[in-house]
């Protein structure tokens, strides 16, 4: 087979020829040719992809293009397969998700799949049944899912896609394991024809499977972050997006398509998070409560020091039958007067139903207790007194973490940034001045798990 990169390695003739032209020389063109010849050539991928979309020049097996969400990762992988299936028939093509429903749903049937990029006369036939793709051509494209890395074992191909690559060790939940064995077996079929290839689109996430990826020979990659592709976003998400994740680790990672690595010595670790991770539940949601047979709800509140209008960490957490725990919420407020922040406390008893509201009390004393109770006045609060630095309370209530005891039900971005900048030798390298809200996550923990540390100075 030759070198495609004349053709899919680099910005094409048709869009370098088409940025040359003036204004006016663009208008002649399209009324030459006319409206509907116009309007093809405005949808081609030579004309509407950007750069970062197209396959890198030169020698490589392996193109990585890791990104945020709404990027255009799909429809880049799409169309280099589909541009390498019509330009070598016959050619075999290995297509790789998590789950075989993910290859159908994104890959094949989804709004940038391989079904839908090409002109309706010119599609490739779907066998659902066979689960495959068949070019005019002859070019043939089956359907593989990472969960069951044996089925990869056999198969040989020319080309390969892998979707959605750091999902994978996610999905099946077993560590990463199947997931890792999953690609190695796609790489080792990738032995057909003189230069296999494979491309892995994926938002990145420090996985097992991402790491053996990036630490391969003949790797090139690509990316970007959401924003790049807002001309054909909704305004409106990108907004809420930004509004809901701004500078958080999560938003850089899923929007702004940073892979985000750990904190040297952090107590705890983001993998260790996202594997446990259940279905968020909605306050009030009694058959999602009994689902989890939750017995105890509490709130653990790390309270501003002095009158500043400072962070307040306000976690909800909940403890199960078989003494496992949940982290439901995350109410922390910031820049707000006493009053303020134990209305924000009060306001989440009421919600979830609280047993009992646990704060520290080193800065404040008494009053904390007097302004939560002026809020409402039935608060049932108990007060501790933090008696170790930071990172040796957090240290006990990290290796439960460990122990896979406690899951966090939703995502919880600001309090997981907090919680893996908090070293084990109490340094930390998160966002704010003070991890307020896994001070009080610790906290809720702490009461939920019967420990006999924070010392408590009453009821």
């Amino acid at each position: 087979m030759t070198d495609l990169s004349s053709r899919y390695g680099s910005q094409s003739s048709v869009k370098a020829r088409l940025d040359a032209l003036s204004n006016r020389q663009r208008e002649r063109l399209r009324t030459l040719i006319g409206e509907d010849a116009w309007a093809m050539v405005e949808r081609h991928w030579d004309v509407v992809s950007r750069r970062e979309q197209r396959p890198p020049e030169g020698d490589w097996s392996i193109w990585l293009i890791m990104a945020g969400r709404g990027f255009g990762k799909t429809r880049a992988g799409a169309e280099w397969i589909d541009g390498l299936a019509r330009a070598y028939p016959g050619c075999q093509i290995a297509l790789v998700g998590a789950t075989q429903q993910d290859v159908r749903d994104v890959m094949i049937e989804g709004p940038a799949g391989l079904l839908n990029i090409a002109e309706r006369g010119e599609r490739p036939l779907w066998q659902p049944g066979l689960k495959r793709l068949v070019w005019p051509g002859g070019s043939l494209a089956r359907c593989f899912s990472a969960a069951e890395p044996e089925g990869l074992r056999g198969p040989q191909h020319h080309f390969g896609w892998a979707d959605e690559v750091a999902r994978w060790g996610t999905t099946v939940g077993d560590g990463g394991d199947r997931a890792v064995k999953a690609w190695s077996n796609l790489m080792l079929g990738l032995r057909m024809g003189e230069r296999p290839r494979v491309v892995a689109t994926t938002t990145p996430r420090m996985v097992p499977v991402l790491q053996t990826i990036l630490n391969s020979a003949g790797l090139v990659t690509s990316g970007g972050a959401t924003h790049d592709n807002a001309a054909n976003l909704s305004a409106d998400w990108l907004r809420a997006m930004d509004e809901a994740y701004g500078e958080t680790a999560l938003g850089r990672q899923e929007l702004g398509g940073e892979l985000i690595e750990a904190v040297a010595g952090a107590l705890w670790d983001r993998r260790q998070i996202e594997e446990a991770r259940g279905s968020a539940i909605r306050p009030g949601d009694a058959e999602a409560l009994a689902a989890v047979d939750v017995v105890r709800i509490v709130i653990g509140v790390d309270p501003p020091a002095g009158s500043r209008g400072d962070a307040c960490g306000i976690i909800v957490a909940g403890r199960c039958g078989d003494g496992r725990c949940v982290v439901f919420d995350d109410r922390s407020v910031e820049n707000l007067p006493p009053d303020g922040w134990a209305g924000a406390v009060a306001e989440a008893a009421r919600d979830w139903g609280a047993d009992r509201v646990v704060a520290e009390a080193n800065n404040g004393g008494e009053m904390v207790r007097s302004v939560l109770q002026a809020a409402d006045a039935g608060l049932p609060v108990q007060l501790v007194h933090a008696s170790r630095n930071k990172a040796a309370r957090a240290e006990p209530v990290a290796v439960h973490y460990a122990n896979g005891r406690v899951r966090h039900l939703g995502r919880f971005p600001k309090l997981e940034d907090e919680m893996c900048a908090l070293g084990a030798g109490g340094d930390y390298a998160g966002p704010g001045r003070s991890p307020d809200r896994a001070d009080a996550l610790v906290w809720a923990l702490w009461a939920l798990m019967g420990s006999a540390e924070p010392r408590v100075r009453g009821v």
